[in-house]
């Protein structure tokens, strides 16, 4: 290979927003599937794995916990990985790293092993995936980048309704560990996305032959840049973000068992999860093509802020159902806004840091949303324990991506000031010269007419208003030469100073 092709972003190379960025995006996709949909798929093998070890439920549900806890919390790890070696070798061996926890889970012979193998080597596997696809798909697109992060983000939602079913035929027919063996193997898949990561790189610059001037080093990237903070927009949106994980992941955990607890079966409660993943689905490359829509895109904060308060209406008023159809309401709508938040929320931090800054951003935002994942669903289910009221607990969710959609909305309103847009290039120009500088060249002596030159002479000199005069020399060939300027020439040099705005001397455009 010849070394690391480092896919920094300094070098300034625009974004091809199509090309080899539909694989990346088929990558990204493949990857955001696998990241969010595998802790849930994972709960499947539970029951076995309570029979195995004689555990309990809440032992085993520290498995998704420590998973979840990996993709998020290491975010800063993952940050630091990608400004030194690269996007594309950080994959690959994440996806070797997720691939090997499931295959030496599949040998454990205590709950315990399971922790360490399935929940901190391959969330680990995972998390150093899922952050490295979100930095490449940055890159490769502009244009079309909420588009892009509206398909990749329905990766979730699809691996969700495939790897579930997939699970419960591997745990039937192979037991589980027959099933971590395989879905081990299903997770080498992340190497080969990875590979799809292909680096940015620029024309090639002719070299110069400058003895004098030497190459200046470029100096060495920041592998974790906390100026970030610096940017009230970045710490506004991180504050807002920790709010809404406290009560965004709460109802898809708790409505199948709240749908049991109103009397309905088994078959019957699981399909809410269904009808919500594929509202889903379909929700979040719709937002990715609204939030891409010219009078949107500049505002697609406030987009997302009505995404949020969107979700925390549906939790609130979700939480007054008193039967299934007002559930499978419910789902669909919670399907909508849930889709919304999920197309917007990376799109939201990459407008507000840029390219430049977003592979540390999102490692710092993920870190703070690691602690909120971690409080959120067990607070919740604490108060379930303490009020045995599932009205509670949406209502609680509810108001807190409310608060979240509101710190968002105002703090971007009140703290954000708006960068005012730069003048085309033509208008730069044009008002690069200042008006004392057009008086000094109105006030300019008047040019003595040539005895021996013909009015073109004159035009020719009065080109540049404010130079004085050279001394004519006795040489009568240099008078003849400079008296037969042909009047073509200076009507190009005409289009030249009117066109680009600078005045040009009449000898420098000939």
């Amino acid at each position: 290979m010849g070394g690391v092709a480092i896919d920094n972003d300094d070098s300034g190379i625009k974004a091809p927003d199509g090309g080899w960025g539909w694989a990346v995006l088929f990558g990204g996709f493949v990857i955001t599937g696998f990241s969010y949909a595998f802790p849930k798929a994972v709960s499947v093998f539970f029951k076995e794995l309570i029979r195995e070890f004689g555990v309990g439920y809440s032992d085993t549900a520290w498995i998704s916990s420590i998973l979840l806890a990996m993709l998020y919390g290491s975010g800063p790890i993952c940050s630091i990985l990608v400004n030194r070696f690269g996007c594309r070798p950080v994959m690959m061996v994440g996806g070797l790293f997720a691939s090997l926890g499931m295959i030496l889970a599949s040998f454990a012979t205590s709950i315990i092993h399971i922790y360490i193998c399935t929940g901190v080597i391959t969330g680990l596997g995972l998390a150093l995936n899922f952050q490295p696809s979100l930095i490449m798909l940055n890159r490769y697109f502009s244009e079309k980048r909420p588009l892009a992060n509206g398909l990749a983000a329905a990766g979730s939602p699809v691996a969700l309704c495939c790897l579930s079913p997939l699970g419960q035929v591997l745990q039937y027919n192979y037991g589980w560990r027959g099933g971590f063996l395989i879905l081990g193997g299903l997770l080498l898949n992340c190497c080969a996305c990875g590979a799809l990561m292909r680096p940015l790189t620029g024309p090639k610059k002719r070299e110069v032959d400058a003895p004098d001037k030497e190459a200046k080093p470029k100096p060495k990237p920041k592998l974790l840049d906390f100026t970030v903070f610096k940017d009230r927009g970045f710490v506004i949106y991180t504050v807002a973000a920790a709010i809404m994980v406290l009560g965004l992941f709460v109802p898809p955990v708790f409505v199948v068992s709240y749908a049991k607890e109103l009397g309905n079966e088994d078959t019957k409660s699981a399909l809410l999860l269904t009808i919500l993943g594929f509202v889903d689905i379909f929700a979040r490359p719709t937002c990715g093509v609204i939030a891409g829509l010219k009078w949107v895109r500049p505002r697609c904060v406030y987009l997302f802020s009505f995404a949020m308060i969107f979700n925390g209406i549906t939790d609130i008023v979700g939480s007054f159902s008193k039967d299934y159809p007002a559930l499978v309401g419910f789902c669909i709508f919670f399907g909508i806004s849930y889709g919304m938040v999920g197309a917007l929320q990376f799109e939201v931090l990459m407008t507000i840091v840029g390219t430049k800054k977003f592979s540390s951003a999102i490692g710092l935002v993920l870190l703070v949303e690691a602690f909120a994942v971690l409080v959120g669903p067990p607070g919740a289910g604490r108060l379930l324990d303490y009020t045995k009221n599932y009205q509670f607990v949406f209502l609680l969710a509810g108001c807190e991506v409310v608060v979240s959609a509101v710190v968002i909305c105002i703090g971007n309103m009140l703290f954000i000031k708006k960068k005012p847009q730069e003048p085309d290039p033509p208008a730069k120009m044009e008002m690069a010269i200042t008006e004392a500088e057009m008086e000094e060249l109105n006030k300019a002596p008047p040019q003595e007419p040539d005895s021996k030159g013909d009015g073109e002479t004159g035009n020719a000199q009065a080109v540049e208003p404010g130079i004085q005069e050279s001394p004519k020399p006795d040489n009568k060939v240099k008078e003849s030469e400079s008296a037969c300027v042909d009047s073509a020439e200076l009507e190009v040099s005409k289009k030249l100073t009117e066109a680009n705005g600078v005045i040009v001397e009449p000898e420098s455009s000939l």
